[in-house]
């Protein structure tokens, strides 16, 4: 066995038999302890001062367009006591997330859609106390909305910049970054560095441990392991490191529960193999289905309270919709019938949640053949009718899938259903294609307001909006809907390819 960076402490040792204080023993690095702490402390006291800033802001120009120019302290200024309230939501929230420690700012989780996600929350919790204490006649109405939207960008900004400022800051020579230990055999050691840089991790390797394979010439492979962890714990026990790396390959079991009794005898964390699998699922954790534990790398594509929040904003954006566009309906549903023979609406086939078949409305845009077999629509179609095109272009054509939303087929927002012939052979050439269907088809989705909407000529192109497809799954937030609902309405790229 042999080690990288050797200790040069080793050279300075005395051996006076001085003895540490308890907190040099249990702290060895407490100007990196206080410096994260500090930073954490920063991060937290920014989203207050953030909070409260636009708090008072908002205070001072109401009350200066009221023309009363007074500002009251804050114990009675209304604006002051919701900034106080939604604040203490936020923060709190945020600290039984860990959302202020360094680790989580270098992580990639979608920062901005969780703070917006919050911000939406905590404002939903202090809705549900003012009208359960009644004491929601106390606020001014315009003051609350105003404070409402003003906030979200500033707490998304703030964020969004104290995120950029860890990952600036956080380098392998910044006092706060986390020390390091490799253990394990010379080319998984160098698979690691090959595959990773080191200086954009946020911490520094201050050691390598080489473990030695036996061969037919040497001892026992189990000789040789026990030699080499005894060895290197030695040398973790010295050098003192925040984390501990294991990096046996999965495959050799044994080694590696020997490793993890070898070093679960030191007071550092101790981390195993990090690799594809790891980043393909970077929210890994340990979960238990009744006595049985294991590795969960995914749950459901929405929680049981995710799907009752969707479902809400659904049912109650359809409802209005329906009502509001319901002489909309009754005049395209006219034009339909005097530029072309056949019904209003057309219903197809498609595969829904969990792949399961439903009729989706639509309205007609091509002449009517029921009899003729499956085609999909293409650019200058001669099927496509005068009123059709017009409906194509301008997507009204996808209205009465509300009637879908409402009867619980489909979502507002979710991947675009195909037909069902599409789906049987896609499904059989893309990866993950039938992934699309964990969760309800929408009426427009993440992949439509990309452009990826069509005509699909390709396998490239259908593994493009299903890539988009996924990423929507895998980062939903109600705030990912609004956005993908307004961007349908007002973005030049969801009419792209309409024909």
């Amino acid at each position: 066995m042999f080690h990288e960076r050797p200790p040069q402490q080793y050279q300075r040792l005395t051996g006076d038999g001085t003895r540490r204080s308890v907190w040099t023993a249990l702290l060895p690095r407490r100007r990196r302890t206080a410096l994260r702490f500090g930073l954490s402390a920063s991060l937290l006291a920014l989203d207050l001062v953030a909070i409260f800033a636009v708090g008072f802001a908002v205070d001072a120009a109401y009350h200066a367009y009221i023309g009363d120019g007074t500002w009251l302290p804050p114990t009675y200024s209304m604006n002051l006591q919701t900034a106080a309230f939604v604040s203490m939501i936020v923060v709190l929230t945020n600290l039984a997330r860990g959302e202020y420690g360094i680790e989580r700012c270098l992580s990639r989780t979608p920062h901005l859609q969780r703070r917006a996600t919050l911000w939406l929350m905590a404002w939903a919790i202090a809705l549900l106390v003012g009208f359960a204490t009644k004491t929601t006649q106390d606020f001014s109405r315009v003051a609350s909305v105003v404070f409402f939207l003003a906030g979200l960008p500033v707490t998304i900004l703030v964020r969004a910049a104290m995120v950029a400022l860890v990952r600036r800051s956080s380098t392998s020579t910044s006092p706060s970054a986390s020390r390091v230990h490799l253990v394990g055999y010379e080319e998984d050691v160098a698979s690691f560095y090959a595959n990773n840089d080191v200086e954009a991790l946020g911490l520094r390797i201050v050691g390598t441990s080489y473990l030695r394979r036996a061969d037919a010439a040497s001892a026992s492979g189990e000789t040789l392991l026990a030699e080499d962890l005894d060895l290197a714990v030695s040398v973790v026990r010295f050098l003192r490191p925040d984390d501990v790396f294991v990096l046996v390959p999965w495959t050799e079991a044994a080694d590696i529960e020997r490793c993890i009794d070898a070093f679960l005898r030191v007071p550092a964390a101790l981390h195993l193999r990090p690799g594809a699998m790891m980043d393909r699922f970077p929210d890994l954790q340990v979960a238990r289905v009744g006595r049985l534990s294991g590795i969960n790398i995914g749950r459901r594509p929405l929680s049981v309270g995710e799907i009752l929040l969707k479902r809400a904003f659904d049912v109650t954006l359809a409802g209005i919709g329906l009502l509001l566009l319901a002489p909309l309906f009754v005049a395209l549903g006219v034009l339909i019938k005097l530029d072309s023979p056949g019904p209003v609406f057309f219903r197809q086939r498609r595969y829904g949640f969990n792949q399961e078949a439903f009729g989706v409305f639509k309205f007609r845009s091509m002449k009517a053949a029921p009899d003729a077999p499956f085609r999909q629509a293409s650019r200058n179609d001669d099927r496509i009718t005068r009123v059709g095109a017009l409906l194509r272009r301008t997507n009204l054509d996808e209205l009465p899938q509300l009637l879908n939303v409402i009867r619980g087929d489909m979502s507002l927002v979710g991947p675009r259903p195909h037909a069902l012939a599409h789906d049987r052979s896609f499904e059989r050439r893309i990866a993950l294609y039938a992934r699309r269907h964990n969760v309800k088809p929408g009426i427009t989705g993440w992949a439509q307001v990309n452009g990826f909407r069509g005509e699909t000529l390709s396998d490239a192109a259908m593994e493009a909006r299903v890539q988009a497809d996924l990423h929507y799954i895998d980062n939903w937030s109600l705030w990912l809907d609004i956005t993908i609902l307004f961007r349908t309405i007002a973005s030049p790229r969801a009419y792209r390819n309409a024909f």
